[in-house]
């Protein structure tokens, strides 16, 4: 497959700029490695907040790949700055900064040599992190699972804006799950897409088989939101507990993650929340990372070179 060349794919390192998204507690060692290997960027989450298995987890991608993977560092769920030493110190040549002020970090991994991107929710949010001096911006429509900033703009209003505003790299997030949406996102503006809820359902991912077949048997109104008039808000898979939540205005949905492990890891739907995007309406096959970059990439191709032949 032929690579990508552009300013994402040269400032990672990587053949196609296609960035696994930083899920709690999912984007470790085995879902990394397997994008990385595949010509994409695997990330490693912090935002499960168990940050002595974060830094084994790291340890262990440096053991079984040489290509280039990345680290997120969540700042809202961050109780140990030193984890950004350690990030230093292992050799991790790119960063994204999330929940949080992006100068908070931002200088002293740039100092290190390290590439940093900031995620953003809105325009405001995207012009503070130019301001703080960050390489790239991965800008996360409200379409995609997982925490959310309770005002979000869809992906399709607030891409296209942001890239009009700034002269940096974008990374599109939140709707992405295949060439077609890739194409899109190109067409906007951005050089590079983050897939999260696609890899959640990929061979690789550690979750349980419950969740996978959850996603996979997904119509397009499968999600819901939650925490609606708080911060973060939750886009999430519909469920009885879920639903139940979405009425109650009054319940920070956050305290349902104490039993966040008998749901991943477990497969009882009902025990916490299914942090899920849209376009699990989309996906009705779990595939290896491997197939879903390549028939990713095939497809980008096909959709530019059909929009051609329609000029």
């Amino acid at each position: 497959m032929k690579p990508i060349k552009n300013r994402i794919t040269d400032m990672l390192g990587i053949d196609f700029p296609i960035v696994q998204a930083p899920m709690g507690w999912i984007a470790r060692s085995k879902l990394a490695s397997a994008v990385s290997e595949a010509g994409g960027l695997g990330i490693i989450e912090t935002s499960s907040g168990e940050l002595e298995a974060i830094r084994d987890e790291i340890k262990i991608m440096n053991q079984i790949t040489k290509k280039p993977f990345g680290v997120n560092i969540a700042q809202a769920f961050v109780r140990d700055p030193d984890i950004v030493n350690f990030v230093i110190d292992q050799g991790v040549k790119f960063v994204t900064t999330s929940a949080g002020d992006p100068n908070r970090y931002c200088s002293e991994l740039k100092s290190a040599g390290l590439t940093v991107f900031h995620v953003v929710p809105s325009l405001a949010a995207a012009l503070k992190a130019i301001e703080a001096g960050v390489d790239g911006l991965v800008v996360e429509g409200f379409e995609g699972g997982g925490f959310k900033s309770p005002k979000g703009v869809a992906t399709m209003v607030l891409l296209p804006l942001v890239c009009s505003k700034v002269d940096v790299p974008v990374i599109a997030a939140g709707g992405f799950v295949d060439g077609r949406t890739m194409a899109s996102a190109f067409a906007m503006g951005a050089e590079g897409v983050q897939m999260g809820t696609r890899m959640v359902s990929s061979l690789e991912s550690p979750v349980h088989e419950n969740w996978k077949n959850a996603i996979i048997s997904a119509d397009d109104q499968a999600t819901l939101l939650l925490n609606r008039f708080s911060s973060p808000a939750l886009r999430a898979l519909r469920t009885k507990k879920t639903e139940k939540l979405e009425r109650q205005d009054d319940v920070n949905a956050m305290q349902e993650f104490g039993s966040a492990l008998d749901l991943y890891f477990g497969g009882d739907m009902e025990a916490s929340i299914a942090l899920t995007g849209q376009v699990a309406g989309r996906i009705d096959e779990v595939k290896p990372v491997k197939e879903i970059i390549a028939e990713t990439i095939e497809e980008f191709y096909l959709a530019i070179k059909n929009l051609g032949q329609h000029l």
